[in-house]
């Protein structure tokens, strides 16, 4: 798989995310679903607490990649979903700091939303990967 970022402007990659990414050769191509800060046994965790949501959000998304023997770095899309999104913003290293340690910046975007499936979720991200 070769893997190139397209980002005519630099302020994005500043940010954490490419404009595009171009993914050619023989891929398997993972899409995964809406991750939130959701305990292994289906409950919703940190009510209230959106740097604790969006880490077990992370986490959560990178344990969906790990069964699929991928990371965090073969994240090539991410939509974010927030109820808040300048509360998300305020945290918003919590995502990037992750990604940037895993040397990816996918393409991104990110929805203000009245709710999430469940009242006390605050976050939720979907991701695409390749290998």
């Amino acid at each position: 798989m070769e893997r190139s970022t397209v980002n005519p402007w630099t302020w994005s990659v500043e940010l954490g995310y490419s404009q595009g990414v171009v993914v050619s050769g023989q891929t398997r191509t993972l899409y995964c679903s809406g991750q939130t800060a959701m305990s292994g046994d289906g409950k919703p965790q940190h009510a209230g607490d959106m740097a604790a949501q969006l880490a077990l959000t992370v986490d959560n998304l990178e344990a969906v990649l790990g069964e699929a023997g991928m990371s965090l770095a073969n994240l090539v899309r991410l939509n974010v979903y927030t109820t808040d999104v300048d509360r998300l913003f305020e945290h918003y290293g919590v995502l990037a700091s992750r990604l940037g340690a895993a040397g990816v910046a996918p393409t991104t975007t990110m929805l203000g939303v009245t709710r999430l499936a469940l009242p006390d979720l605050m976050v939720e991200i979907e991701g695409t990967a390749v290998a």
